[in-house]
């Protein structure tokens, strides 16, 4: 037949043209399935019978052969019968050969054991005989065979392991071949699509096609890996039957038979997709997958996919091919892509029947793929939809944009916090904030919360995710941010924990980033000494801890000694828009002075060489600014910090170049003026609006012309006999222009003087000769020239003749008044002798809380009342009324302090508040640290509520007349007019006797802002009112910790604004301060040493009244701005408030008390009689002059007697003899000296 095939193949002898034997193909045969007639496999025909029979082949199918194409090209069958069943049994006899082989193995190893047992044991058995029975006890050497057994295991050992290494992803080859091969077999399953549209089964040659050349190449791999798993099985049969193994065995040698029947059958090759079940383990190789949610989406995808694709492969094969029990007759032609949309509507039980299975073997399989591909399109479908439905929406990457700044914020994430904290930092009264936002949290923000980041979306991105994360770190962008601000939850439980948490952000982003600035909230001070702990935490970098319990405390504190000083100090701080009002009503002044802030800018050259005091009133007076501190830049290399603020620094300090002041102004573009101003171009300029830049050129001076001029100054001889600096140094000034001292300066303000290069060349004056020519700096009639700013250098100073080595009378630094450690015991008083101590003039602690509350930290309160500015008879005594539970878990920390006393009690008590006099106190406290234990927002207060409206629904006697009649003439302090001491200059002026509650000064905390509309019955405000807004805040009887979130933005855009309000209200903490307390948990005391009694010097807050005294006659109608260059020229006091009683606008007089805080009023603002003005006063080293032998007696016998308190108010007796009697006395008196409340 196969000569008969070829010669009619060939076809020209005897029988016509078509040949008679010869094999036609019909033009529309799709499946390469041509059936022949009978008659056309007769050995004699003729040539009309081959023709019909030809025909017959068309018309009449009989399948009794089946055949190919075939071409002269490629070598094949001339028969063109099918050979699939070649490349399946290839495919079997692998595998159950395979098998057959193992399972032999397998059989004969375990009777190999078994037979051999009994012989293993009895060979042991001589071993141990023949080894005891040697008496010299030597070993037996080794056999031979055991050798090289040893060996051989060895080497097998050797080959596993380095196949196993050479698979597994542990190292970076195996992970590489891992990669290779799972990209090679999805090459060939593309070959395989590609294939899937030419006939099942056809003749190729194999030097001709390419792609059966690409997929030989890919199947020589997969064999040679193959080789590699086959090595590095521990369990042969178990990798035999594997899905890899399985996919190998019936599609690597398949390749290999068509290349030498030099023809292709598609057959079982689709059972690559099952390679697609690894993607998931190949993208975790690769570190693309990292989350779980990640890892099973993208294997339920794989798994899905995979197997709807080998399902589609083997319905594609059999309805192409047909049944086998039917000749293949029945066979349909399907391409491979219309399988898998069958597979596809067939899981999804839809089944539209337009594709649909006709043969036997594909219904059969479509009946058993139905119940597993419908369980999996059920169980799969939803999970995968939920799993990318439930991808973060906000899990991208913030993309930083060029010549922008970015920050990130992170920590307590509420509507609350956000929408505070954008509007203080976006407020339009800043300079253009080219700062973009960049909030992360690990909770998805709701609705509300979302709406305001889209209201806010040109500046401010939201992303979800942990700070503790690295991935969510670089997410962000942190090291590339200009700052990263943590936000703390102020309504928190535990605040401890809470701090605990925000410390923990820091670490972590301290370590991916040591570089970046932070900005943290604390609740706790306590917990400011972990920050230490953290080795890249520095806060000379920008580094700052915003604790809200020592600011919330120290202006509470200061309200003590100033009332209504912490609304005047929160409302500067806080970005306010001003609120025009016409009527002339409080709310008028108060909001024009709300709309005022603190700004730096760097002064102009103009001020260089002038004195701090001409600044200040220049400034005031021409460009309409308040400033009212100043940022000094030390020479001393040595000192720890050269950079230092100085408040009201005093006429010793001159101006440098490149200062930088801070100013109380109402926006930026006003502070500018200080940096425009030219005294050539300026001078003559009445409107202060038109000072801008002009175009004279500002010389610069030399650092060495500005230290040597500030040494003549500093030592009052003339330029060339100045002997302060060295000879070297001196040489390099040939010429001086004028007086530029710089003086060195405490921490806190003011100091020493400079001592240029003074370790090179030491000051030739003695003590004695600059003790000459000093002057008293506080005197007015003093000469500014002639002014030192050193107080032991005072003339009549006896600070230096009255240390005592022996007594510790401040802490180490010099900043606080110290006493002894005392014991609880003796500080707390009965009820009887509370009332025996007759208290006056002191401050009434009312506090709540229990064992179980969180400390809320009293040191914080009590250190701005004992600052070492104060003369100790100057310090007001403290009382604590409440749980001793409580207080005794805060004593720790108190019992450094002297004039302190505890009435165990409760603040809701009308007898232990008469106790203490609280009708007497100069302030009165309201604190709470079970705040935060309760969930109702609006009980949160209801302790400090209660407790205010207590004491205000209280009625006393004259207790005045009281006191004068039984204490044999004691007079409390401020009660006696004839003393100069006590006279209404000095400060707030007392109602002559108080009979009603509701004129106690107090100032209580509270946590929710909604709640001050409680605190006060008489006033019209509206619960949804902003705090500022309302009447009890505006009096500062008021104060809420939210009002300090916006030191948050203003310490990001000005890190010197947070040390000059920590200055103002914590009496004089420092960095170095901090750093001692977080080592011992208290205060050390020190011996007074010219060093420390420096610290004394330094400004602090008071408050002036203007019915009496040397500004009186400015009182009655007269002009702020005369006031203030007064009060400056002669006093070296910098005012920049009022505080007036509500009702002085009104032309009837009223019976009302309350007053309201006006800041910065302008220059032209009518004064009135009773009103009292926040200054900033220099301290006075002869206020204590008179009393220094009964403050130093009284203080070293503090700690001995619980009664004291009362002792050390009662002036001497031979003072008072000596006092003024007469009105033109005190008058005369009072212009001479000032003294303060």
């Amino acid at each position: 037949m196969a000569n008969g095939g070829s010669g009619g193949g060939s076809g020209g002898g005897g029988g016509g043209g078509g040949g008679g034997s010869t094999l036609r193909m019909s033009s529309n045969i799709h499946a390469n399935l041509l059936s022949l007639d009978a008659s056309s496999s007769s050995s004699s025909s003729s040539s009309s019978s081959s023709s019909s029979s030809s025909s017959s082949s068309v018309h009449e199918p009989k399948m009794d052969a089946l055949i190919i194409p075939v071409t002269m090209e490629v070598p094949c069958d001339s028969r063109g019968q099918r050979m699939w069943w070649a490349f399946l049994a290839s495919s079997m006899v692998t595998f159950f050969g395979g098998l057959f082989i193992i399972l032999l193995w397998r059989t004969l190893k375990y009777l190999w054991t078994v037979c051999c047992h009994c012989g293993g044991k009895t060979k042991e058995a001589q071993k141990i005989n023949n080894g005891s029975s040697q008496a010299d006890g030597t070993l037996k050497p080794v056999d031979e065979k055991e050798e090289a057994v040893a060996a051989e295991v060895g080497w097998m050992t050797s080959v596993k392991d380095w196949a196993g290494v050479m698979i597994s992803a542990q190292t970076l080859t195996g992970r590489v071949l891992v990669v290779l091969v799972f990209a090679l077999s999805i090459g060939a399953l593309v070959i395989y699509f590609i294939d899937s549209s030419n006939p099942i089964e056809s003749c190729q040659n194999f030097y001709k096609d390419f792609t059966l050349q690409i997929d030989m190449a890919f199947n020589v791999f997969f064999l040679l890996y193959f080789g590699l798993r086959f090595i590095a099985a521990n369990d042969k049969l178990w990798f035999w039957l594997e899905v890899n193994s399985v996919v190998d065995f019936f599609t690597v040698p398949p390749v290999f038979v068509s290349v030498y029947l030099n023809r292709s059958w598609l057959g079982l090759r689709f059972l690559r997709a099952l390679r697609l079940i690894q993607f998931s383990e190949i993208l975790q190789f690769l570190n693309i997958l990292k989350t779980s949610n990640s890892i099973k989406l993208v294997n339920l995808l794989s798994i899905f996919i995979s197997t709807w694709l080998t399902a589609a492969g083997f319905i594609h094969l059999v309805e192409n091919s047909g049944d086998p029990w039917e000749n293949f007759q029945n066979n349909q032609a399907l391409t491979y892509w219309e399988c898998v949309y069958l597979l596809m509507v067939t899981m999804s039980t839809v089944g539209y029947g337009d594709v649909y299975a006709k043969t036997t073997l594909g219904r059969l399989f479509m009946v058993f793929f139905i119940l597993g591909g419908l369980a999996m399109f059920a169980s799969y479908v939803p999970e995968i939809i939920e799993l990318i439905g439930n991808r973060k929406k906000y899990g991208g990457s913030y993309s930083a944009v060029s010549g922008r700044k970015h920050i990130v914020v992170c920590g307590h994430i509420t509507l609350e916090s956000v929408s505070n904290f954008l509007k203080d930092f976006l407020h339009k009264d800043r300079d253009d904030v080219n700062v973009e936002i960049v909030f992360l949290h690990n909770i998805s923000p709701n609705l509300e919360l979302e709406a305001l980041f889209k209201r806010h979306f040109t500046q401010v991105e939201f992303y979800q995710g942990s700070v503790l994360n690295p991935h969510d770190l670089a997410r962000v962008k942190i090291e590339s941010a200009d700052a990263c601000l943590i936000l703390a939850n102020k309504y928190c439980a535990d605040p401890d924990a809470e701090d605990a948490s925000n410390i923990m952000r820091v670490i972590s982003i301290k370590n991916y980033h040591p570089k970046i600035r932070i900005i943290t909230q604390m609740l706790q001070y306590h917990n400011k000494a972990h920050l230490l702990n953290i080795p890249s935490w520095n806060w000379k970098e920008g580094d700052d801890a915003i604790c809200l319990a020592e600011l919330k405390l120290g202006f509470i504190a200061q309200s003590c000694l100033a009332q209504g000083l912490s609304t005047m100090l929160a409302n500067l701080f806080s970005m306010r828009s001003f609120i025009k009002i016409e009527e002339d009503t409080w709310q008028k002044y108060y909001l024009e002075g709300v709309s005022n802030e603190m700004y730096t800018e760097y002064l102009s050259s103009a001020f260089v060489g002038l004195s701090f005091p001409t600044v200040c009133e220049l400034c005031f007076v021409k460009l309409k600014l308040l400033m009212i501190a100043i940022e000094y830049k030390s020479a001393n290399r040595e000192s720890r910090s050269r950079k230092r603020i100085l408040i009201n620094p005093g006429n010793h300090l001159k101006i440098q170049e490149g200062t930088l002041g801070f100013f109380i102004a109402s926006d930026a573009k006003e502070v500018k003026r200080a940096f425009f101003y030219c005294k050539a171009c300026h001078d003559d300029i009445t409107d202060p609006k038109r000072i801008k830049k002009c175009g004279c050129k500002r010389p610069k001076m030399s650092i060495y012309k500005r230290m040597r001029r500030a040494c003549c100054f500093d030592c009052g001889r003339s330029e060339r006999d100045c002997s302060c600096m060295s000879g070297r140094v001196r040489g390099n000034v040939d010429t001086l222009e004028r007086a530029f001292p710089l003086s060195s300066v405490s921490v806190n303000d003011c100091s020493t003087t400079f001592r240029a290069f003074e370790d090179e060349q030491p000051s030739t004056l003695s003590p004695k000769k600059k003790q000459r020519n000093g002057g008293m700096r506080n005197s007015p009639s003093s000469s500014p020239k002639l002014m030192r700013h050193d107080p032991l250098l005072i003339p009549g100073n006896d600070q230096i003749d009255n240390m005592d080595s022996n007594v510790k009378k401040y802490d180490s630094t010099g900043m606080f008044h110290w006493c002894a450690p005392k014991e609880i015991e003796k500080v707390i008083l009965t009820r009887s002798e509370a009332a025996m101590t007759v208290l006056s003039g002191h401050v009434v602690v009312c506090i709540f809380g229990d064992v179980s509350s969180a400390l809320i930290g009293l040191r914080n309160l009590v250190m701005p009342l004992r600052a070492s500015n104060f003369h100790y008879h100057e310090l007001k005594h403290i009382v604590f009324v409440g749980s001793i539970e409580y207080l005794k878990r805060e004593w720790e920390t108190l019992h450094n302090f002297p004039k302190v006393s505890i009435l165990p009690g409760t603040p809701l008590s009308r007898a232990d508040l008469r106790a203490v006099n609280i009708n007497l106190c100069d302030m009165c406290v309201i604190l709470s640290a079970n705040q935060n234990n309760i969930d109702d927002t609006s009980l949160q207060d209801k302790e400090c509520i209660l407790a205010s409206l207590n004491i205000k629904s209280m009625q006393f006697d004259d207790s005045i007349g009281v006191l004068q009649a039984n204490s044999q003439g004691f007079t409390p302090p401020g009660m006696d007019r004839s003393s100069p001491d006590n006279s209404p200059v000095h400060g707030m002026l007392r109602q002559p006797s108080i009979t009603t509650g509701v004129n106690i000064p107090i100032i209580t905390e509270l946590v929710n802002d909604t709640n001050v509309q409680f605190l006060d019955q008489d006033d019209d405000d509206d619960p949804d009112t902003e705090l500022y807004l309302t009447q009890p805040f505006a009096c500062g009887t008021a104060f809420a910790v939210s009002v300090l979130d916006s030191l948050m933005s203003a310490t990001y855009f000005n890190d010197n604004i947070l040390t000059l309000i920590r200055t103002l209200v914590t009496g004089g903490a420092t960095p170095e301060l901090e750093a001692l307390i977080a080592e011992e948990n208290a205060l050390r005391g020190g011996y007074s040493t010219p060093q420390t009694l420096a610290n004394r010097d330094r400004c602090r807050v008071a408050q002036l009244a203007l019915l009496d005294g040397p500004f009186a006659d400015l009182g009655d109608g007269g002009c702020y701005g005369d006031l203030f260059c007064k009060a400056l020229k002669t006093y070296n006091m910098l005012c920049f408030g009022i505080y007036r009683l509500r009702d002085a606008h009104l032309s009837t007089p009223s019976q009302c008390t309350k007053r309201y805080v006006i800041t910065n009023p302008p220059y032209e603002f009518e004064l009135v009689p009773t009103d009292l003005i926040f200054c900033l006063m220099q301290f006075d080293h002869n206020a204590g002059q008179s009393r220094a032998s009964l403050s130093h007696s009284s203080h070293s016998s503090q700690s001995s007697s619980k009664k004291s308190s009362s002792v050390h108010s009662i002036p001497s007796t031979a003072n008072r003899q000596n006092r003024p009697k007469s009105r033109e006395s005190r008058d005369k008196q009072n212009r001479k000296e000032m003294v303060y409340r």
